[in-house]
Formats: C-alpha cells, sequence, structure tokens
C-alpha cells in the first residue's frame, strides 16, 4: 500500500463543499483516507490578485501508482468543474501530491516531492500540523523545520476541521 500526502485548495464557489467534494472523491475513487488537517483560509500565493483560499492536507493510502493517481486528482478536479485557464488562476478545486512514500519523482507530468513545498506557508502549515517530523527526501529536513524557516509570511488562519464542515 502506497501513502501520499494530498494538498487541497480552492478560492472559488462554496469552498468548504468544494473541499469536501474532493475529498469525497478521492475516498471513492482513489483510495482510503488517512489523516486530514485543519482546513485554512490563506493568501493567494503567485497571483495575489484573487481570492483567498481554502487549503487542507490529506493523508491517503492507494494501491494506485503516483502517475496513477495524479490522472485520478486531475480526474476528480474535473468532475468537480475546474476549467484550466493560466498559471495561479483562481480555481473551483485543486489538487497537488505532496509527497508518495518516500520517493523521488522527476518526469515531464509529474514531480514528487511538489517542487514549491517548502517554499509555501499555506502548504507547510497544515502539512505540519499533521505530519511535522515527516522528512522532506531532497532537503532531508523535516517538515516544522521547513515551516520555522520559511520565508513567506502570507497569512494563513485555521478555520475548522472537515468533520465540522459536514454538521
Amino acid at each position: 500500500m502506497n501513502r501520499a500526502v494530498i494538498l487541497l485548495g480552492s478560492n472559488l464557489g462554496d469552498l468548504s463543499q468544494n473541499l469536501l467534494k474532493a475529498i469525497s472523491l478521492i475516498s471513492e475513487q482513489s483510495g482510503k483516507i488517512g489523516k486530514t488537517s485543519l482546513i485554512y483560509e490563506t493568501e493567494p500565493w503567485g497571483e495575489n490578485d484573487q481570492p483567498v483560499y481554502y487549503n487542507q492536507v490529506v493523508e491517503l493510502y492507494t494501491s494506485l501508482s503516483a502517475m496513477v493517481l495524479m490522472l485520478n486528482l486531475l480526474n476528480h478536479e474535473k468532475k468537480i468543474g475546474r476549467v484550466r485557464t493560466q498559471k495561479w488562476a483562481p480555481r473551483i478545486i485543486d489538487l497537488d501530491i505532496l509527497y508518495f512514500n518516500d520517493e523521488v519523482i522527476n518526469d515531464a507530468k509529474l514531480i514528487i516531492p511538489h517542487p514549491h513545498l517548502h517554499e509555501r506557508r499555506f502548504t507547510l502549515v497544515p502539512l505540519s500540523e499533521i505530519f511535522p517530523d515527516m522528512i522532506h527526501p531532497l532537503l532531508k529536513k523535516k517538515n516544522k523545520d521547513l515551516l520555522a524557516t520559511l520565508k513567506d509570511n502570507l497569512r494563513v488562519k485555521a478555520l475548522f476541521s472537515e468533520t465540522s464542515v459536514k454538521s
């Protein structure tokens, strides 16, 4: 069984429902959800003239390979309504594989660990919440240490857990 760590993000429509739909599709079609972080409201990164995001990190146990999982995640994005227009544009849902086991993958279609993971507060805060001691396979540093030395100071505010959204 493989273990993937996935970042979910949304800044269009009903943000909490978009995350719930994504988690539902992932658990129905890609594997079993393990740990989930709180949901965080975050300032946009890359292109800041857009609405705030909701971000969440989830752990997934899957029999799929990293490449097949990525294809599944792209399909889940489409089902939820994502249309890709330009890099860093607002989006109804974004699903990124941060880690896949301890693997390092550098393919034209997939890079793992995620190449910007260590640069983004909106990724490292929820990631460090549930996996503070997980070690980045290239940088050889724990997630909590990457967060402690991060230069990105964009606002990341904890809102609620995925389960509280359902009630």
